[in-house]
């Protein structure tokens, strides 16, 4: 077997690797299989990270080219992207080429990423369009009015703006100011990340910004693109300098290094590191599956995850990857208690942030020993709401008879018949102050903050991670590689031999199995949501962007497209 492999990677084929991200980046594989087919070519990240990581010391890869455009993907996982080429780009040369940055609509994250290469071009017919951010503030107050639904919200404090989105007339001054400023810490990121990977002037970037979009010719003369050409001429070019053919072209998720099949036969030696996800909105209970399309995060399969991490005398440290806009307060502090167990057992926990962590996602991940953002993430949101929509008006409006019978004075308290009497409200307010104080006396204590300054980054707002690490409310800027690196030095490992293993990943076989006891791992519940009037307006509300499922939500979703 030893001869076998040793003969097998010794060949000393050329390879020049390919990232096309116009077949799309998945950061989670599908479960179901008739997605998976859907998404076949596509890239998977934790595929691209490793691979990545050994083709830049495998001696038969010449290069990579990456056909650098929008994937329908935050900013925050282009970037993660765009740092994984620039890492491999010490290495080995790269280029990045795009039919065009943007043709008629902002492209800034693409063109981030096409700067991590070494060069970059773009056809010249195309444009270099890196005009910035458009951040939009929607108020649906009056809409809902119009068809009788009257929305009633408390929240904890100005800047927890869901509440805003239904409840308010105006733009207040907390929320304008807010996502100013989200718009231009995104933006200025971006800039300083252009400028430092092309080695030009920050204001050179920003005339770039300003004039967008640039034509090929201004782009080249700002020293934002290298050159012009189709893809053919990119190629030619690119194989002609690496001395390669396209028969060497290989995707690089389905480029094979030449440890992988040593690693078939090669024992780990170095530790485990758990990886636990916390993905789509929090709710109390199991959650449901990505493969339904509705992911939610339930705080008894991130608990029954944790609790096989204390059980693994292998495991050494944690991965919590957090990709959540929040939800439930309960369910965000049990997963924030089952955290501090796996820490209270000698095992560090590093928390990696996705493209939002944020409300009771940042709950979840703050009683980590360190936490790792991206500077896109959106993060942060220490804040409450809760409310309700009152739809008799609407049930009225179009002839719906509908009565509510009470028994207890509380009953009905979040009914859609009726309005809060005085009494609802100062219950209302009495649970938010409650649930504020315990989100901010436990997020102080996790960062190492006194109450008061820990306060004044919260009253709801959202952060960006790069303004979040210069608050204090995350570590470390960067990736899922750095988030390794950081648990396995935190628990003494060497991340060149430390093994990540996703608790979450049953076999085929494991998933069909009951579970034994509740100690037993096991798929979530799938969870039918009732079909009323009632619940499609909840899900409008979502839509819009008011996630279901608790008083710990983020109330905006940024997209820079």
């Amino acid at each position: 077997m030893r001869e076998i492999l040793d003969r097998l990677t010794s060949r000393g084929d050329r390879v020049v690797l390919e990232l096309d991200l116009s077949r799309g980046i998945l950061e989670v594989r599908p479960r179901n299989p008739l997605a998976a087919l859907q998404v076949l070519n596509a890239t998977n990240m934790a595929v691209l990270r490793e691979n990545l990581r050994e083709a830049a010391a495998d001696t038969r890869v010449a290069g990579l080219i990456v056909h650098a455009v929008e994937c329908s993907q935050p900013m925050s996982v282009m970037e993660e992207v765009g740092s994984l080429v620039e890492e491999f780009g010490r290495h080995r040369p790269t280029v990045a080429w795009a039919e065009t940055y943007g043709e008629l609509a902002n492209s800034l994250p693409a063109f981030q990423l096409a700067t991590a290469a070494h060069r970059v071009w773009v056809q010249p017919s195309g444009d270099v369009a890196i005009g910035g951010a458009e951040v939009r503030i929607l108020l649906a107050r009056g809409m809902l009015e119009k068809v009788g639904v009257e929305p009633q919200f408390g929240k904890r404090w100005e800047y927890k703006t869901a509440a805003d989105q239904f409840a308010a007339d105006e733009v207040t001054d907390a929320n304008r100011e807010m996502m100013t400023r989200l718009g231009q810490s995104l933006v200025e990121d971006a800039v300083a990340t252009i400028a430092r990977r092309r080695g030009i002037d920050v204001a050179r970037v920003w005339e770039g910004v300003n004039e967008s979009p640039l034509t090929p010719e201004k782009a080249v003369e700002l020293g934002l693109v290298d050159r012009t050409g189709y893809r053919d001429e990119v190629y030619s070019t690119v194989l002609d300098d690496w001395g390669g053919e396209p028969d060497d072209l290989r995707f690089v998720h389905r480029y094979a290094p030449k440890t992988s099949l040593r690693r078939m036969v090669r024992k780990s030696t170095g530790g485990k590191v758990a990886v636990v996800s916390v993905r789509g909105p929090i709710v109390t209970g199991r959650g449901t599956p990505g493969a339904t399309g509705r992911e939610s995060a339930g705080s008894d399969v991130v608990d029954e995850h944790l609790r096989a991490v204390l059980r693994d005398e292998d495991v050494r440290a944690v991965v919590l990857e957090v990709d959540s806009p929040g939800g439930s307060a309960v369910a965000s502090d049990s997963m924030r208690r089952s955290v501090i167990r796996v820490r209270d057992s000698g095992r560090p926990v590093v928390a990696r942030m996705g493209s939002v962590a944020a409300s009771g996602g940042y709950y979840a991940a703050m009683g980590a020993d360190e936490i790792v953002a991206q500077a896109a993430t959106l993060t942060g949101s220490i804040g409450v709401l809760a409310g309700k929509f009152v739809t008799q008006g609407l049930f009225e409006k179009v002839g719906l008879k509908r009565e509510a019978i009470r028994i207890g004075a509380r009953a009905g308290m979040l009914s859609p018949v009726t309005e809060f009497s005085e009494e609802d409200w100062a219950k209302l307010d009495e649970s938010l102050d409650r649930i504020y104080t315990t989100f901010t006396t436990l997020a102080a204590q996790d960062r190492g903050m006194e109450v008061d300054e820990l306060e004044s980054l919260a009253k709801g707002r959202v952060w960006t991670g790069s303004d979040a690490a210069a608050n204090g409310l995350v570590d470390h800027i960067g990736g899922w590689r750095l988030a390794f690196e950081r648990a396995c030095v935190l628990a003494g490992m060497d991340p060149a031999t430390a093994k990540a293993s996703r608790v979450s990943h049953l076999g085929f076989l494991e998933g069909l199995l009951p579970a034994t006891s509740s100690e037993s791992r096991s798929q979530s519940s799938l969870v039918v949501p009732p079909d009323s009037a009632d619940a499609l307006l909840a899900g409008a509300a979502a839509w819009l962007g008011l996630p279901a499922g608790g008083a710990l939500s983020l109330p905006m979703r940024i997209d820079i497209r």
